[in-house]
């Protein structure tokens, strides 16, 4: 056991790297909240159980805050216990081991856990879409084939946001290999600190750094959407950041539970995208964010619950684009039917 937990943390630790850190959720209502009703005609024909979540400060915990304001309340029909990571190397283990019953993760890591756990862990649903902008203190830039013959400043060289560029790049006639420069650094705060000192430039960043970054840099402007470019080239497929993933010994001996669980929680992502400044404030409540960056990174974080055949179609074609690029970056393959949860043909 100790073997394969090993094996796991050196696995998520790759797929760490290899992970992306306006709502487009529909219209939905502003009232909207986790179902607290008593009526057992309305309720699963089972009891209530612990699920025990894990979760990643950033967006792709954001959407969770509601559910887990009123389980704490004691308004959920099941109990829920939250943990909060930094990375996803502490998340991992705990959930291969049967510490944590669900876990919020990058969508590539989710492949990467199903491949080499022999299907231990499921896809549950999409949370969170593309989060990833360019950004420049100018006027130069307004489109994707605005980048070319450009210097970029970016993080996470071999990852899917770098994946996600190279991929628009190629689609719109642009080879990243010549037509481009990327200056790669360790962190974001190393990106803002060279652009704050230059006095302008571009950069590829992700939520909630960019509005960390407007902050700390005058005149900042998001340039470029990849989440919008993704969406204009007409494909299947869509831009993701992160998923909820859940063990499959969990998911097939509590079926009723789950399902209460992913109703509780797709209220939960409406609600925090309908009311973004009580949101915000539950954000910091459970120290995912600071409310003051979360209002404001709110928007365009792309909270939104996809389960079922919607999330099965675009789960794939993202992972294709990712295997196209690295193998490695989901696993070493495309993940079977079996992957995803609830999404029986």
């Amino acid at each position: 056991m100790k073997k394969f937990i090993i094996q796991i943390l050196i696995l998520t630790m790759i797929a760490a790297l290899i992970a992306g850190c306006s709502p487009n959720a529909g219209a939905p209502n502003a009232g909207a909240q986790a179902r607290t009703s008593t009526d057992d005609n309305e309720r699963p024909n089972s009891e209530p159980v612990t699920i025990r979540i894990g979760g990643l400060k950033g967006p792709t915990s954001m959407g969770m805050v509601k559910l887990l304001k009123d389980a704490a309340e004691g308004k959920t029909f099941n109990k829920y216990e939250f943990s909060l990571a930094g990375s996803a190397d502490e998340v991992t283990p705990k959930l291969v081991s049967g510490e944590l019953d669900v876990a919020a993760v990058p969508a590539n890591l989710a492949s990467v856990l199903y491949n080499n756990t022999g299907g231990k862990i499921k896809l549950l649903a999409i949370n969170t879409l593309g989060v990833v902008y360019i950004v420049e203190a100018g006027e130069t830039i307004s489109s994707i084939t605005d980048l070319k013959g450009k210097t970029i400043y970016a993080t996470a060289r071999g990852s899917a946001p770098e994946y996600a560029l190279n991929y628009l790049l190629t689609a719109n006639g642009i080879d990243p290999g010549n037509d481009i420069s990327i200056e790669w650094k360790t962190e974001p705060s190393e990106v803002v600190s060279l652009m704050v000192q230059n006095q302008g430039g571009i950069a590829l960043m992700p939520q909630p750094y960019v509005t960390v970054a407007q902050g700390a840099i005058e005149n900042l402007r998001i340039a470029v959407d990849l989440t919008k470019e993704w969406d204009a080239l007409g494909v299947s497929s869509m831009l993701l950041t992160g998923v909820l993933v859940i063990r499959s010994d969990f998911a097939d001996k509590y079926p009723d539970q789950i399902a209460e669980f992913l109703e509780e929680y797709k209220a939960s992502t409406e609600y925090v995208n309908a009311n973004i400044a009580e949101a915000s404030i539950l954000i910091e409540e459970f120290d995912i964010v600071k409310a003051v960056v979360a209002e404001k990174a709110l928007p365009f974080c792309n909270i939104v619950y996809y389960a079922g055949s919607e999330m099965k179609n675009a789960m794939q074609g993202y992972l294709e684009v990712l295997y196209n690029q690295n193998p490695q970056s989901i696993g070493g393959a495309l993940p079977d039917d079996n992957f995803y949860y609830g999404a029986a043909e």
